[in-house]
């Protein structure tokens, strides 16, 4: 309902992503990009100009050469990243140091949906770790490390850090610190539910770093937007009579991920965001996220338990 809802409403900022606006010596991390909406984006930002990163656990290389001859751009490269292993993101945020890399934007667009829990290697669900928790670590260890520069060393160009997220999100419970991060079993409808619960803890740490990153000054743009009902593969592990009829309402009403690529692109790269931080878009139109988002409390309470977890599960970890 939803879907068919942002299918004929009104983008009144569609008319300001213009051919004009180019990713020209611009470096861009995707997450997730192998398929879907981060295929697209990196299809988009290379024919607009900007080196890719293509980070993603599957089709490698195969994904990267089908995005040059789509883009017709040879500046796209593909690392490999798996965010339910945690040791594969200190992998990739090394990689990325040792080869001198600096990010302008990083989109964080790799989840997962799953019809039940899964454990992963380090003891936590996998859902949890991959929407969540494995954000809070790959954007704290690049910002540590000084692939995303905040430190006003860049002049021209202030980093842009981009959330994909869901207005799913909107309405969702608190946060709820007793189950924070435990292992449970869940069935399919917790499933769903948990995909938009956790939009919503992301775009809470979202706030919270655009706080903690721009305290002093304006050092980095960090936005969400959610792309509105895209046409992907994200329900492939869905039971097999749910995805049948879910495939059947994105092929009808939903965009394809060439469309919903484009208010990303232009959030990522416009002159409208130069100098701004914590904005939210739904799809082309500015929105307010769940006013539970920015409380300020809620924020630096999710940042001490992110910050808590991920320290017992992973001796390495480091925050800004």
């Amino acid at each position: 309902m939803a879907g068919l809802k942002d299918f004929f409403s009104r983008q009144e900022l569609a008319d300001r992503l213009s051919d004009s606006d180019s990713f020209e010596a611009k470096t861009c991390l995707v997450t997730g990009s192998n398929s879907g909406l981060g295929f697209a984006l990196a299809v988009e930002i290379a024919r607009r100009g900007g080196k890719v990163i293509m980070a993603c656990r599957r089709q490698i290389p195969e994904a990267g050469e089908k995005a040059k001859a789509k883009s017709g751009s040879d500046n796209i490269e593909m690392r490999f990243l798996d965010l339910s292993k945690i040791g594969s993101i200190h992998d990739f945020c090394e990689g990325l140091k040792r080869d001198g890399i600096h990010l302008d934007v990083t989109i964080l667009n790799a989840g997962v949906a799953l019809p039940k829990a899964r454990k992963t290697e380090s003891g936590l669900e996998e859902m949890f770790l991959v929407n969540y928790l494995s954000n809070v670590m790959l954007t704290n260890l690049l910002i540590t490390s000084g692939v995303i520069d905040v430190n006003g060393k860049q002049k021209s160009f202030k980093p842009r850090v981009i959330f994909i997220s869901s207005d799913s999100h909107q309405g969702s419970s608190l946060i709820d610190y007793e189950e924070f991060g435990k292992y449970f079993d869940y069935g399919t409808s917790k499933g769903i539910s948990n995909y938009s619960y956790f939009k919503l803890v992301l775009n809470t740490y979202a706030t919270e770093l655009s706080r903690r990153v721009n305290k002093e000054g304006y050092f980095a743009g960090i936005h969400a937007i959610c792309p509105g009902p895209v046409h992907s593969n994200i329900v492939k592990e869905a039971p097999l009579f749910l995805r049948i009829i879910l495939k059947s309402i994105f092929s009808i009403i939903f965009k394809s991920p060439e469309k919903a690529a484009k208010p990303v692109v232009y959030m990522a790269v416009s002159p409208d965001y130069e100098g701004k931080t914590n904005e939210y878009l739904h799809m082309f139109r500015h929105k307010k996220m769940d006013p539970k988002i920015y409380i300020p409390e809620e924020g630096a309470k999710l940042w001490d338990r992110s910050v808590e977890l991920w320290k017992k599960v992973d001796p390495l970890a480091k925050t800004i």
